[in-house]
């Protein structure tokens, strides 16, 4: 019945394309009822009868934005637990933001403004494109909202033992772009994580 290309709608798209019914906020109501329409948030829905991406939704739910954190690192494999809430990076935002929806939870942090732009990738997952942080922003985005490390011992403790970052991968990381974004967010953290990999990971 909806003949859109992509299954993500918006609420003026989906009344225009019933117009021809009596009520078209009558037969969306039913729509959504009938597991037809799946409303997300306010003004946005999915077609439940095309494919979609949780990746791509999680750009459209809330923005601008990227997926970031714990999800990236997920995705990355940089840890080893699988990441059931899409987390996101945002920017200019006052404070944290979650969307729990019929088809997944997504969570927003904000960044700095000026680290917003670098590091982000643009993926797909089938037809599905989507905008995500590389290894190295998704490492410097995480990193810069943990609170309490003060010296290389605590900040090796946030990797190894609370994120259970797998060393091996963390080789692989490029160095070059931690010195490029780490500037970028005025955090003593990030110096020394950088401190870390040229001391460590660019001698092993």
């Amino acid at each position: 019945m909806i003949k859109a290309h992509t299954p993500y709608l918006d609420y003026l798209y989906l009344i225009d394309s019933l117009r021809n019914y009596a009520s078209p906020k009558s037969k969306l109501t039913t729509m959504i009822k009938s597991g037809e329409v799946i409303r997300l948030k306010r003004g946005l829905f999915l077609d439940s009868e095309k494919d979609y991406s949780l990746k791509t939704l999680a750009n459209k739910i809330y923005g601008p934005s990227y997926i970031s954190f714990e999800y990236a690192l997920s995705y990355y494999n940089l840890i080893p637990e699988r990441v059931q809430t899409i987390t996101c990076a945002s920017y200019a935002k006052n404070k944290s933001r979650r969307f729990d929806t019929p088809v997944g939870s997504f969570l927003y942090r904000s960044i700095p403004r000026a680290a917003y732009p670098y590091g982000v990738t643009r993926l797909e997952e089938g037809n599905n494109p989507f905008l995500i942080a590389t290894k190295e922003k998704a490492l410097c985005d995480t990193l810069s909202k943990i609170r309490g490390i003060t010296n290389i011992t605590t900040l090796k403790i946030s990797l190894f033992e609370d994120l259970r970052i797998e060393r091996e991968e963390l080789s692989a990381i490029n160095i070059k772009d931690i010195e490029m974004l780490e500037p970028l967010y005025k955090k003593k953290v990030l110096a020394l994580f950088l401190q870390y990999l040229h001391k460590e990971v660019a001698l092993a």
